[in-house]
């Protein structure tokens, strides 16, 4: 009878991986599709040439060409810039010189730094790069030496989206326990959707960027709903140990990477709608439209978690299970019912905080590896299992990672928030906003 409940149990794990594996397929194969295949010939050297017009404003500069010269010193490409300044070209793997033709600019045009042209550029492994080449005089910046309050602001901006994807996290750590590596790709899944939806375009029809983050919000909580069905709750049931529970979530997580990696490519790409915008000056510090608007989502939903958690019957159930699961049980609470919706709800905000990262970032396959790490120090510095310490310790690894730019080369800021995570946790073991547990 236990070798049939076994086989009965793996067959439902199974089946929920084939389901799983097919909707990413259909979703992300639904765009056209640039396999490993595609890597083969190359990564993409790409960016946008701009220039100010007489009333201040960032338009394009066309018909200026860009060569490729390998270390040898052949030139193996070229392109030119498109009306709107945006130039690209495919060159296989390795280090190249990419060489602005200053002949070409129109007249009265000049580089800001001619002595950074060249700008060599290296590619591994498939994926893509920016070259930079700033044209003109730097514009006058009201912000002098407010660089602190610059960095506050970016801080807070990158804490938010950190905190939007960390409260699904930390709700499912503390309804089941389970830290859940694949956390990551359901982040990394919704920047690809809405970039499909928004960019390449459905059976040839493309979304504005506003009701295609609707749908990404849906898609990636029934994908959630579904993944706890076929895979987690069957596990709980059969009573797996959190340690087998995680071993199954970091081979998820390796899996769900890879298969968007073979649809999607290595190359980074960007959403079409709200790439170029003008900072506003705002005297203290510098902040583009969407960015604003990116901060006020993230209040906006941030608080309306927190409210429905704290005022509606769900939410409270919720907490309860976090609390003590088995108490909860016994009160009459349907628990499997609390954590199938937890499981929805975290998804579909790791899906929204996909969208917002990808608006301040180029997508590809790896950025929910990425931000996994600064997600579990937000988790960990608040308290495992607290919604709201995800919150607050996520805005305080975001202005830390930021800040400490003052002091560290900016490659290492990241090494940085670890750092101050392992701090942190030396002196209150239990993170800021847990609580002490008596073990034994």
């Amino acid at each position: 009878m236990g070798g049939v409940q076994l086989t009965t149990i793996v067959a439902r794990v199974w089946r929920g991986v084939a389901t799983v594996f097919l909707v990413s397929l259909v979703l992300l194969g639904l765009g056209p599709a640039d396999s490993v295949a595609a890597q083969e010939d190359g990564g993409e050297v790409s960016g946008s040439l701009l220039q100010r017009n007489d009333d201040g404003e960032r338009v394009g500069v066309a018909g200026v060409i860009f060569r490729a010269f390998d270390e040898s010193g052949a030139e193996v490409s070229s392109t030119t810039t498109a009306e709107d300044g945006s130039w690209s070209m495919t060159v296989p793997e390795g280090t190249y010189d990419i060489l602005l033709d200053e002949q070409t600019l129109p007249e009265g045009v000049s580089l800001r730094n001619p002595d950074k042209n060249p700008a060599q550029v290296t590619l591994i492994d498939g994926a893509s790069k920016s070259a930079l080449f700033p044209l003109g005089e730097a514009a006058a910046s009201s912000v002098g030496g407010n660089t602190v309050i610059q960095l506050i602001v970016d801080g807070l901006k990158l804490g938010l989206i950190i905190a939007m994807c960390a409260i699904g996290l930390s709700l499912i750590y503390g309804t089941t326990g389970l830290t859940n590596f694949a956390h990551g790709e359901a982040v990394t899944f919704g920047a690809v959707t809405a970039y499909l939806l928004n960019s390449t375009g459905v059976f040839g029809v493309r979304l504005h960027l506003i009701p295609a983050t609707f749908i990404v919000i849906a898609i990636c909580g029934g994908a959630g709903g579904l993944f706890n069905r076929a895979v987690w709750r069957p596990m709980r049931r059969r009573g797996a140990s959190l340690v087998a529970a995680l071993v199954v979530s970091i081979g998820f997580s390796i899996f769900f990477r890879y298969v968007i990696l073979f649809i999607f490519s290595g190359r980074a790409k960007r959403l079409r709608d709200y790439q170029i915008q003008e900072q506003w000056d705002l005297g203290l510090f510098r902040l583009a439209p969407k960015d604003l608007v990116l901060m006020i989502i993230s209040v906006a939903v941030l608080v309306g978690v927190a409210l429905a958690l704290q005022l509606t019957r769900m939410g409270k159930a919720m907490r309860a299970v976090s609390d003590n699961r088995d108490l909860a049980e016994s009160t009459g609470i349907d628990v499997e019912r609390v954590i199938s919706l937890v499981w929805i709800c975290g998804s579909a905000l790791a899906g929204l905080g996909g969208v917002l990262f990808g608006l301040t970032e180029s997508i590809n396959w790896e950025m929910g590896f990425r931000i996994l790490l600064l997600m579990f120090a937000g988790v960990t510095l608040g308290g495992l299992g607290t919604a709201y310490g995800a919150l607050f310790g996520s805005i305080i690894v975001g202005l830390f990672i930021q800040l400490s730019t003052l002091v560290i080369p900016t490659d290492m800021k990241n090494v940085g928030a670890l750092l101050m995570l392992i701090v942190i946790l030396l002196i209150r073991p239990q993170g800021l906003f847990g609580r002490r547990e008596r073990i034994g």
